[in-house]
């Protein structure tokens, strides 16, 4: 019989070889195991047992010899201790990228622009008439052209200035941007794992500003009982240990951070499931976990208002459900005249992006 044989394929892999399959999920794996090659392949290989993800064309020892080969893993002769390296970081992050701003394509949002018109380099379909000033590369001449002819006739043309139509172009927003991550030890408390969605907004956060936004920039800060900056190639190694909150550390360095940046627009994301809890004075910690306290929580409003005297809104992501804590939260941001979004796991992402896409519409002076 004469006909077509179709082989298995699945659509949902969009014909993706064996070996690409299985780096989306030994990527997915090192940002639960904090970028620990070992334990992923541990992962990945106790998921191949249980799936069938490999076969005898190609088995997992195909896929640890590709990975090497291609630049994603590396060997330690001396231990046989595998490490990921700054190929395998970035593909993590772009995945995070892939993964989070995919699910919001639909959304009119975006695009980092402002409604101020100038010397700007997206094209405004608006036109105006010339004025003193206006530079020649502004002007539409296809439109100026039809007024000359239309105000003079084409037997003796002439252009004068009143013909002359300026094509309007829209200024693109510059923002600095100071990523704050709660790295407490209420970040994997019951059972619910919480930093490493936000591990993965962080990355796909400054995987979308140095590919579309370069001229924008990134801080990343974690605060526990301490605050301090992380490069973006730490982030798929985060961690969360034995700390508690120390929210003004944190809102202190980011502001130090900010002063530095030229950037007119300034801004701080905070991503945090707990209260307030430490602060350190001299060299000594006060800690309270228990409650709200106000010497803490006083702190934590003054630079809430310090941050609105100098222009810099900070949107906080709280995961955490606690009515007191929302409180705590909505009283911090109506200080600094911010924004609060009471996200879920799993819409994290969302809320980030939009968030800082919409950002960008605001007009500056």
């Amino acid at each position: 019989m004469i006909g077509h044989f179709f082989s298995k394929y699945d659509p949902s892999q969009n014909g993706k070889s064996k070996f690409e399959q299985l780096l989306d999920l030994f990527t997915q794996l090192l940002t639960y195991t904090n970028g620990d090659a070992a334990e992923a392949l541990d992962w990945l290989n106790q998921l191949d047992r249980q799936y069938q993800l490999t076969d005898d064309e190609y088995g997992m020892g195909d896929f640890i010899e590709e990975l090497k080969q291609q630049g994603y893993l590396s060997e330690d002769v001396a231990t046989g201790q595998y490490n990921i390296t700054s190929k395998t970081e970035q593909t993590i992050r772009r995945q995070s990228l892939e993964e989070i701003f995919g699910k919001l394509k639909k959304t009119k949002q975006g695009n980092h622009n402002t409604f101020k018109p100038g010397a700007g380099d997206e094209i405004n379909p608006e036109t105006r008439p010339f004025q003193f000033g206006d530079t020649l590369e502004q002007i539409d001449f296809t439109n100026s052209i039809r007024n000359a002819q239309i105000n003079h006739g084409i037997d003796s043309f002439q252009m004068r200035e009143d013909d002359l139509e300026i094509r309007e172009t829209d200024f693109k927003a510059q923002t600095s941007t100071v990523l704050m991550i709660d790295i407490s030890h209420s970040m994997i408390l019951y059972g619910e794992d919480r930093i490493t969605p936000a591990k993965k907004v962080a990355m796909a956060l400054s995987e979308l500003i140095t590919t579309k936004y370069p001229k924008d920039t990134l801080d990343i800060v974690v605060f526990g009982n301490d605050a301090w900056p992380i490069e973006v190639k730490d982030l798929p190694y985060l961690q969360v240990g034995p700390y508690h909150t120390n929210t003004v550390a944190g809102l202190e360095l980011a502001m130090e951070i900010l002063r530095r940046r030229k950037n007119p627009n300034k801004q701080i994301f905070m991503i945090t499931d707990g209260k307030p809890t430490c602060l350190k004075i001299g060299k000594k910690y006060y800690k309270n976990s228990f409650g709200l306290d106000r010497k803490v929580v006083n702190r934590c409003i003054n630079l809430a208002a310090q941050c609105k005297k100098l222009k810099i809104p900070i949107t906080t992501f709280m995961i955490a459900t606690d009515p007191y804590l929302q409180r705590f939260v909505q009283e911090f941001t109506e200080t600094n005249h911010g924004k609060a979004f009471f996200a879920s796991l799993d819409k994290l992402g969302a809320f980030v992006f939009k968030d800082f896409e919409s950002g960008k519409r605001r007009t500056v002076y």
